[in-house]
């Protein structure tokens, strides 16, 4: 049998990388690892927590490609949908949601991959990232499912590597912050956190060290294709979740 501590660090190390690598995915590396041997109230705001390392240890690198005007539409609306997904969390089946998030996300993802090249999408400018963003915050405060929606719309707009990646990074970073510290003020962020927390940072910050210089080496269509992949195992991760 291995050992607790073993499986808190490689999954941290498993999801530094991830996150090194593509600017997210902390939670969808980690969590069949940690809950394995951490129950669930604890493991989500240790990926919080690990997530937001590695998001800032990163975040240096891909600084130069900051364009907050770029931005600031996903954060905004991010901000307005978080709470909003909150306040929806009793009234949806959320293991239905999740499933149908899943499955969307298997065949736009599985689509875009065996199309050889993704399309690009010039329409809708600011307002419609910040649709983009509020549809996150809201996937993000009822299912904890932020990510994908920015990231995807993110990767269809024909930025960039690093440009692509500021963006799906500056708004993952800002709903993680939010998270934590709804999490804290709810009294989830415990001494017993904080000791895991111990445990896995190490493992999260050298995978994300190693998963930073990785991504040094890929090019724009390289870059696009890894993130359509792990999108599409978020996909299907968050399929078996709500079918379990």
């Amino acid at each position: 049998m291995i050992d607790f501590p073993v499986l808190v660090l490689a999954g941290a190390l498993a999801g530094g990388l991830v996150s090194g690598l593509t600017g997210f995915g902390t939670g969808l590396v980690v969590l069949p690892i940690w809950l394995q041997v951490i129950p669930p109230l604890l493991a989500s705001p240790l990926v919080v927590i690990c997530s937001l390392a590695a998001q800032l240890q990163t975040l240096p690198a891909i600084w130069h490609a900051m364009d907050w005007r770029r931005l600031a539409p996903f954060v905004a609306g991010g901000a307005l949908g978080v709470p909003a997904g909150a306040w929806l969390l009793p009234h949806v089946a959320v293991g239905a949601f999740k499933a149908g998030v899943g499955v969307l996300l298997i065949v736009v993802c599985g689509f875009l991959l065996a199309r050889g090249e993704a399309p690009r999408l010039r329409w809708g400018g600011r307002g419609a990232d910040a649709v983009v963003g509020l549809g996150g915050g809201v996937l993000g405060g009822l299912a904890g499912l932020s990510g994908p929606l920015p990231t995807l719309w993110a990767s269809l707009r024909g930025w960039g590597k690093d440009e692509r990646r500021a963006v799906f990074q500056g708004f993952n970073l800002t709903i993680l912050a939010l998270a934590l510290l709804a999490q804290s003020f709810a009294g989830f962020v415990t001494a017993q956190v904080g000791w895991l927390a111990l445990g896995a940072l190490p493992g999260t910050l050298i995978g994300a060290w190693i998963g930073r210089r990785l991504y040094a080496k890929l090019d724009t269509r390289g870059f696009e294709k890894l993130v359509l992949v792990v999108l599409l195992a978020a996909g299907g991760a968050t399929l078996a979740t709500a079918m379990r």
